[in-house]
């Protein structure tokens, strides 16, 4: 794809989220007010922040309801009740499917509508290649977000970019985290061989943080991760401009290198499982160094340089199909399936 068609595109959906962040939270983003920064980093770095045991979910299949959809209670609750049940659905292959392995779909940082379709596409193939595939709705998006918090865009209440509470924004990636482990568990549990992960943006994000603590994935497919709390890229900020956003970033710039120096940065991590199972993607057009940051601190794993840019990528014509077939070397292998 050429740059400035990558980069409409871009700068098109980017443009949308931004306006659907609701006047009343950059209120708050311009306040004086607490942002408990320092109960924020005192909990990333401390053992709670992602423990090492994790249980398996209990898993709730909605009766009547089109599909396998599922919801189980979250493994870490707060204090709204829409954000403490966690869904998703199970797309099981035909046969024996707890013989078969799963990957587990992540989607991106936003509510829109598409982000279902893709990964109903993606889960249908899945299933047509012989795999199991689920899906999960992460922390604060879809029908888990509270009413007061309006709609969200690909900026979500948790970005250090537009948050007004950094310890809330913390343990909600804890939640995020310990929800995927708790899912892999159960589908562990009852026999499937090997669990995957793959996700785009923040999905791509939460993979990568979720196989820094947890060893018993199989293979993780990180697409466009903001491996950093940075804000957006420098080309992102002259791409979309604007006074308001201009502000954020001098407003956010010192949190962000704050949040940077804990675990939350995957750069300083590294992932619990081997590399050769480890496929980071980058759209070349995003005008972002993380990528390339994170592909040389985690020893240098394949990593897929494409032309396109951060929400371009996910268009690529043919990329699920080069995804699922890379994956079924590193599943059927660690499956010993024949």
């Amino acid at each position: 794809m050429i740059a400035p068609l990558a980069k409409f595109i871009d700068w098109s959906v980017l443009r949308i989220c931004i306006a659907m962040v609701p006047q009343s939270v950059w209120r708050e983003v311009a306040s004086e007010r607490d942002l408990k920064m320092e109960q924020a980093i005192q909990f990333l770095n401390g053992p709670d922040f992602i423990p090492a045991e994790s249980q398996p979910a209990q898993l709730d299949f909605i009766p009547d309801a089109p599909g396998d959809r599922f919801r189980f209670p979250t493994p870490r609750p707060c204090e709204f009740a829409e954000n403490n049940v966690v869904y998703g659905r199970l797309y099981r292959c035909a046969d024996a499917w707890q013989k078969r392995p799963v990957i587990v779909w992540l989607h991106g940082g936003s509510d829109f509508p598409g982000n279902h379709f893709i990964f109903h596409l993606f889960a249908r193939r899945c299933q047509r290649a012989g795999f199991n595939a689920a899906t999960l709705e992460s922390p604060y998006h879809f029908q888990r977000r509270p009413p007061q918090y309006g709609p969200v865009g690909l900026l979500c209440q948790y970005h250090p970019m537009i948050t007004h509470d950094y310890l809330q924004m913390a343990k909600t990636w804890a939640q995020a985290v310990a929800e995927i482990r708790s899912l892999s568990g159960w589908l562990l549990a009852e026999g499937c061989p090997a669990v995957a992960l793959a996700g785009a943006s923040l999905g791509g994000y939460l993979a990568g943080l979720t196989a820094c603590r947890d060893a018993r994935l199989a293979s993780v497919v990180l697409g466009m991760p903001a491996a950093r709390m940075g804000l957006l890229p420098k080309s992102y900020q002259d791409l979309v401009g604007g006074r308001r956003v201009q502000e954020l970033t001098r407003l956010r710039g010192a949190a962000c290198e704050e949040l940077d120096r804990t675990p939350l940065n995957l750069t300083s991590a590294r992932p619990a499982i081997s590399k050769e199972n480890v496929l980071l993607i980058e759209g070349i057009h995003e005008g972002s160094s993380h990528q390339i940051e994170l592909w040389q601190s985690w020893g240098r794993p394949e990593i897929w340089r494409l032309p396109y840019g951060h929400i371009s990528t996910v268009f690529m014509p043919g990329l699920s199909g080069r995804i699922l077939r890379w994956l079924t070397l590193r599943l059927d292998s660690s499956s010993n399936i024949k």
